[in-house]
């Protein structure tokens, strides 16, 4: 536990959000093989590439949605990886990775960019995948979402008073802010460091175990580099920038409604507490007047 955060279950109040889970990643082990680490960055067509991984069968595929909106208690384990990378704190090596990623057989998108050395060292044997796009349209769709997102007030409202977000945006600004140049100057040095982030990958893996790809290019590409046959189905289309928002601001709504029905019930618990010690009040207080009266009168 290398950056020191306890792991807290989900409160039986969140019922706005069914659908979080609360496993403890430091708990686990690895279950299947690391196969494939999909390590271009987020707004590169990840989201898409993750339904594409799944269906051709490597499941799970591991993306930013997992710690974000499936199993907010990923983050603590995050936070540990950062800890160790950026802090000198603890160690996080195969063993930890295997803790939270070992239900998966492929991971993509951000933060898992952020230790993609890490993650080549950890698992030698995995095949490694790129996705890239035009440096310019990839900068303008993470400005309209994530960049958006790292800096959303009422995500760090939330931050405060929800079980799921005091646990993911703290980890997202500890992201945001490691990776991007500048203490998190996205804005303007972002398009430098996707350059610069291309060229690393690179260096770290040999080309006949590299397939930098475009999502546009469909099953084939994809489909040679993993030595699986072509589905018949469409390759899918997902996450453009008009969802990511509205998906983003209908989950801050449910955890506000969280928030206000933990805080509902609290103070009703308050309130019942206080009736019944006001009745019982008033069921003692008479007998205790009587027996008062008694002892005076006998003086």
């Amino acid at each position: 536990m290398a950056s020191g955060i306890p792991f807290t279950p989900r409160p039986i109040t969140d019922i706005f959000t069914p659908n979080d889970t609360d496993i403890d990643r430091r708990q686990c082990k690895r279950v299947v093989p690391m196969r494939v680490l999909a390590l271009g960055l987020g707004r590169t067509g990840t989201a898409s590439l993750r339904i594409a991984l799944k269906e051709l069968g490597y499941n799970d595929t591991y993306h930013m949605m997992n710690a974000s909106v499936e199993n907010p208690p990923d983050c603590l384990m995050w936070q540990d990886a950062f800890a160790a990378k950026f802090d000198g704190k603890g160690k996080f090596g195969r063993e930890e990775w295997d803790q939270l990623l070992g239900h998966c057989q492929a991971i993509c998108d951000w933060p898992a960019v952020a230790f993609a050395k890490e993650l080549i060292e950890a698992y030698p044997e995995a095949k490694v995948i790129m996705t890239t796009r035009d440096v310019d349209s990839w900068h303008a769709s993470v400005m309209k979402t994530v960049n958006w997102r790292a800096n959303d007030p009422e995500l760090k409202w939330l931050s405060k008073y929800d079980w799921a977000s005091s646990m993911y945006y703290p980890m997202l600004r500890r992201f945001w802010t490691e990776f991007w140049p500048g203490d998190g100057d996205f804005e303007n040095r972002g398009k430098e460091r996707f350059k610069q982030y291309y060229e690393e990958v690179r260096s770290y893996v040999g080309k006949d175990n590299l397939l930098e790809y475009k999502i546009g290019s469909g099953w084939g590409p994809l489909c040679e580099f993993l030595g699986h046959e072509i589905p018949s189905t469409e390759f899918p289309n997902s996450n453009d920038n008009a969802s990511f928002v509205s998906r983003c601001q209908a989950r801050n709504r449910a955890q506000m409604r969280n928030v206000a029905f933990r805080y509902m019930i609290g103070a009703g618990t308050v309130l019942a507490t206080a009736l019944s010690a006001a009745v019982a009040y008033q069921q003692f207080a008479p007998a205790t007047g009587t027996l008062f009266s008694l002892a005076s009168s006998t003086a």
